[in-house]
């Protein structure tokens, strides 16, 4: 089934892992990529933390990684803002990480009079912020968000308001509902085949969610594979415009696979 998959982008939450406890498989998994001479890449939509705090977070799980297999959502609108807004001032909605992360990539971020808003998944929100994007987005601001997530799954089952949400509270606001940048958009699908270099059809996207890891491969040559080890069940994959090429319950029916 996998014969010609040379390289694997893993999510994490839900797929690698639940919260801050590894799945038992997901070693051998990425030992058996190895051994078949394939690569992996891991990608989160979780804008709320940096590619460093994500390499730490591995390495504490005991998985060393190039710094080049963290991909983020962040890096896809880094590059795009650098693409076509460069110089242009950013006001980001997020927390210190994701600010941190947009000047180290040399985004011109402000707190006054930005040409561009920037919502991200902030897990530091308050109110000022919220009513300053509000403005500034009412007044006519370009506004682009991160990750389209309306939950972010947390240990035990319970989930905490993500990205998706916060734009729509937004959205209530202003009337404005802003273009995203991660998982499943084509700016995602875009950055990975540029920065693994494969073709679409070598390879292949995993992850627990029909919305975002699974229809960010739609309409195109790379297989999708869903992993019902996180947020979507075989019910939901039933009632979802949305179908994975393949189902599988967890990352070690593929390691059978490979």
């Amino acid at each position: 089934m996998f014969e010609k998959i040379k390289c694997f982008i893993l999510d994490m939450d839900g797929t690698i892992y639940l919260g801050n406890e590894l799945f038992s498989f997901t070693k051998d998994f990425l030992k058996k990529v190895e051994e078949t001479g394939r690569e992996y890449y891991f990608f989160t939509n979780n804008s709320s933390k940096s590619q460093q705090d994500y390499i730490e977070k591995l390495e504490r799980f005991g998985i060393r990684i190039k710094s080049q297999q963290m991909m983020t959502s962040t890096h896809v609108i880094s590059r795009y803002l650098k693409q076509h807004y460069e110089g242009k001032s950013v006001y980001v909605v997020g927390t210190p990480s994701l600010i941190q992360e947009f000047q180290y990539f040399g985004i011109n971020v402000t707190e006054e009079d930005p040409d561009i808003v920037v919502l991200g998944f902030d897990t530091t929100l308050t109110y000022e912020k919220l009513s300053k994007a509000c403005h500034y987005i009412r007044n006519g601001c370009t506004y682009f968000g991160i990750n389209p997530d309306w939950n972010c799954p947390m240990e035990g089952g319970t989930f905490i308001p993500d990205c998706g949400s916060m734009a729509k509270l937004i959205e209530a606001s202003t009337g404005r509902f802003p273009e995203f940048f991660g998982k499943p958009s084509k700016h995602t699908l875009d950055y990975i085949i540029q920065q693994t270099g494969y073709e679409p059809d070598e390879i292949a996207i995993v992850g627990d969610r029909l919305y975002t890891d699974i229809a960010v491969a739609d309409q195109s040559d790379v297989t999708s594979i869903l992993v019902l080890s996180g947020e979507s069940t075989r019910e939901d994959v039933k009632t979802s415009d949305v179908k994975p090429n393949v189902i599988l319950e967890d990352l070690s029916e593929i390691t059978k696979m490979l």
